[in-house]
């Protein structure tokens, strides 16, 4: 299972494989890393220049850190390696017969090993007419977009508040219960409650709501029981108004229909799903319902030994589970690539992969987390020591120096004199629904506050 054949390892064997990665994520840029020693030559395309600590993205999407401390130029992250290569091009074509892809640019580039991370992107469940009202959260784009729609709102209620005595309500509707969406909530109420507090004249920034909804019984699903029950906790204490149950139907310029009812949003952010990257579908291998590519313990593909999947892009199953689409499992496989070429290299039978779960983590607004560890030892945190536990490991995996002291130095800061410093608003100047709120009126607004859900 996931082997080469003779013939082709002997061509390889006689000559310096070629290697194209696809993906410049954790686990493009782990196989990347782990085949520097190899006498491999190694091609690594994306169509963006940086790589992104996407663990990290909702710090930016809440102004608590620039785009530059989470984001790192590819090229300087392998300029080290002298058998590697950077193309910044878009995959549009895969031949696996000729052993090529096919690039934007119009260029190809052939092949021996193909390593496909390209990672996963939103899903509206049919629904993409969504996706410009309620933006989800997967790129540095994303991040900046929802930092201008989240402190815009404040803006605009302060100019109206100022020039007519009254503004549309503050609410915020963050759907989907993740890790990515407790997060998102929990720090849209810290900057609401706690950090712009002393900014405005004319607004409470503390009386904005914050409404999580999630179709699941739960929120943080994936996570124990008692991890999920102590952040919403948590959440509470925040102010956030956590919904279960709760599922959403409809979403519109300004509101959101779920659980039968409309509830007026002036900003809302999309944390309930995620769908693979398309590139999948050019191997015309089977896919899972979620458009992933099903692969084997060698990362392969059926009857494409020289293909390798990683990270959210792989359907992997491990003792009856689906390995989860998470930074951890990609670092692991890109890693996990350098062994299974050295194998072929030396003719011998390659390595199986095998997950090891050490953990998963999330926050909860300031100083708060929740974390299921798994390694070195076992535990359920909440509160402060995850929170420190949280923070040790991103600031430990963050790519170089640069960022690691940049990223700590901002949270000292931060946490310690209740300002952020990247609030910085670009681009449009509106906000879907918001000019419909005003037309409205403040007599229409006065019973048209979001509506209590039970």
């Amino acid at each position: 299972m996931g082997e080469l054949t003779s013939a082709f390892q002997v061509e390889i064997q006689s000559r310096r494989p070629r290697v194209v990665i696809v993906g410049g994520g954790f686990g493009g840029l782990h196989a990347a890393k782990a085949l520097a020693r190899l006498p491999v030559d190694v091609t690594v395309v994306d169509r963006r220049n940086h790589h992104t600590f996407q663990p990290l993205l909702y710090q930016v999407a809440l102004a608590v850190l620039s785009p530059a401390d989470i984001a790192q130029p590819i090229r300087t992250i392998l300029r080290h390696q002298a058998n590697t290569q950077v193309l910044m091009d878009e995959v549009v074509g895969i031949n696996v017969e000729t052993r090529q892809v096919s690039l934007a640019s119009g260029a190809t580039l052939p092949y021996d090993y193909l390593v496909l991370a390209t990672g996963a992107t939103h899903s509206y469940f049919g629904r993409d007419d969504w996706a410009p009202l309620a933006p989800g959260l997967k790129s540095i784009e994303d991040a900046t977009e929802i930092r201008r729609r989240v402190l815009l709102a404040f803006e605009l209620a302060e100019r109206q508040a100022l020039e007519h005595g009254w503004h549309p309500p503050l609410n915020f509707v963050v759907i989907g219960g993740g890790p990515t969406g407790v997060e998102l909530a929990g720090a849209i109420s810290d900057i609401a409650k706690l950090y712009m507090r002393h900014d405005f004249r004319h607004i409470d920034p503390s009386k904005a709501r914050v409404l999580l909804l999630d179709a699941g019984p739960r929120i943080l699903a994936a996570y124990p029981p008692d991890l999920s029950a102590r952040a919403e906790t948590t959440l509470a204490r925040l102010g956030v108004e956590v919904h279960t149950a709760t599922h959403v139907t409809g979403v519109g310029p300004g509101w959101v229909e779920a659980g039968g009812k409309r509830i007026d949003s002036v900003v809302t952010l999309w944390a309930a799903g995620v769908q693979a990257s398309p590139l999948g579908k050019l191997l015309g291998a089977p896919l899972d319902r979620r458009g992933c590519v099903l692969v084997d313990d060698r990362l392969n593909p059926p009857g494409l030994p020289e293909v390798f999947v990683l990270g959210d892009l792989a359907h992997l199953d491990q003792d009856g589970r689906q390995v989860p689409g998470v930074a951890q499992p990609a670092m692991q496989m890109g890693d996990h690539i350098a062994k299974l070429l050295a194998a072929d290299l030396a003719g011998q039978r390659r390595p199986a992969f095998r997950y090891f779960d050490k953990g998963d983590m999330a926050t909860i607004g300031r100083m708060a987390a929740v974390a299921k560890v798994e390694w070195p030892f076992k535990a359920h945190l909440s509160g402060l020591p995850a929170w420190l536990t949280w923070i040790s490991v991103h600031i430990f995996f963050l790519i170089g120096f640069r960022n690691r002291l940049s990223v700590f130095a901002a949270w000292v800061w931060t946490y310690f004199t209740f300002t952020r410093g990247a609030r910085l608003i670009t681009g449009d100047q509106r906000l879907p629904g918001w000019q419909d709120r005003v037309n409205a009126g403040p007599a229409e607004e006065g019973n048209a506050k979001a509506v209590e859900m039970k």
